[in-house]
Formats: C-alpha cells, sequence, structure tokens
C-alpha cells in the first residue's frame, strides 16, 4: 500500500506496470477535505462559512500540500519515470501534494479514519496556525481588492493560465495592479489560484506600508 502511494504514472508507464497512485490520491483528497473541514468547524465556531471556506483553501491547496510533503521528505521515495526525474519531478509542488494525498488515502484504508484524523491534524497544525496569521480566513481578494482601493493603486486584474491534461490541471495566477506584477499562486481550480495569488499580493503591500 505505501509502495503503491508513492508510484507516479511516469512510473507505471514506462515500467508496464498497471496500478498507480491515483486512486488513493482520489481518495486520500477526499478524506483530508473532510478532516481539515471538521477540524476547522470545531475549532473556530465563531467563523461563519465565507470565512471558514477560505481558510480552509489555505491548507488544502497545492502548494501547502507540497510544503508538508517537503517537511516529510516524500520526494525521495516517489517513484518517477526517467522523464520525470530528469525535469527534477520529485520537487515539483503538484506530484509531492498529489503523493501526499495517496498516502493519506492509504492511511486511511490501513487504520480508518480516526487514526488518519490524528496523523493529518498533526502534519496541518503549522500550517493552519501560518494560514491564521496571514488572514487566510479572510477572503484573499476581497481583502486585497479593498487593500487596493484604499492605496490609490489602480486596477487589479488577474492573469490564469492552466497546465496538465483535462483530468488532472493545475493552475497559476498572477495578481496585476496597476499594470505591475505583484505575486502568483497556484491551484487545482482557477479560484484556488487566484485567492493564492491574492492573499500573498495582500501581504507584499500590506509590508510595504508597514
Amino acid at each position: 500500500m505505501l509502495e503503491l502511494a508513492f508510484t507516479h504514472r511516469s512510473f507505471a508507464y514506462e515500467t508496464g506496470i498497471s496500478t498507480t497512485n491515483e486512486r488513493l490520491e482520489f481518495l486520500g483528497d477526499s478524506v483530508l477535505g473532510l478532516i481539515v473541514t471538521e477540524e476547522l468547524y470545531i475549532k473556530y465556531p465563531d467563523l461563519d462559512e465565507s470565512r471558514l471556506s477560505p481558510l480552509r483553501s489555505g491548507i488544502v491547496n497545492m502548494r501547502a500540500l507540497a510544503d508538508i510533503a517537503r517537511t516529510l521528505e516524500l520526494g525521495q521515495y516517489i517513484r518517477l519515470g526517467k522523464g520525470e526525474e530528469v525535469t527534477n519531478g520529485r520537487d515539483k509542488n503538484s506530484l509531492l501534494a498529489d503523493a501526499l494525498e495517496a498516502l493519506i488515502g492509504a492511511i486511511y484504508l490501513e487504520s480508518g479514519f480516526a487514526q488518519t484524523s490524528i496523523v493529518v491534524n498533526n502534519l496541518i497544525k503549522e500550517t493552519l496556525e501560518s494560514a491564521m496569521a496571514k488572514g487566510a480566513g479572510l477572503d484573499g481578494k476581497t481583502a486585497l481588492q479593498e487593500l487596493v482601493a484604499s492605496l490609490g493603486k489602480g486596477t487589479l486584474e488577474y492573469q490564469v493560465s492552466e497546465t496538465g491534461p483535462d483530468h488532472d490541471k493545475s493552475f497559476t495566477a498572477i495578481a496585476v495592479v496597476g499594470g505591475n506584477n505583484i505575486a502568483e499562486g497556484s491551484g487545482k481550480s482557477k479560484r484556488e489560484a487566484e485567492q493564492s495569488a491574492a492573499r500573498a499580493s495582500f501581504e507584499i503591500l500590506r509590508s510595504e506600508i508597514e
């Protein structure tokens, strides 16, 4: 099960095996989302859905999950094809995030929901605290729009690009203020990428006036 969790499709394609970590990733993504949602619901009883949702997105997104995977040094265990190896696949955000979700799926199948919750909550503790400190409990795009307006910085827009096949797309957004690129963010949806870019830009612009 552990070996399967780290088997990328590039490795399966080159070696001719029929199984990859994609099904475990699919399962782990749902399990992770439920655990994080439950933790936020219990930990922050005074926050409504409009604040809980972006806070969850501040934790369950590709970049945050990849950073957690790096702290566990998961990259060294991923079974990759030669093509991914030569393009530094072991440090790609998308591959690391997928491997972490697949690992969570494997833990769930082996140990059940209660034990997986303990593991996940330990893994996300610092990420959650950091997200709260950065104001991830607020809608990033709204917060940035209000800051830009108060500073008289001009127009705010997002430039979004996408990569990957239809079933596994990754999005990158750049927040552009007054014609200047401020910061970028990434995610598995356009909204997630824009929110990530907005929060990063908010921090940059706010630091300039402090």
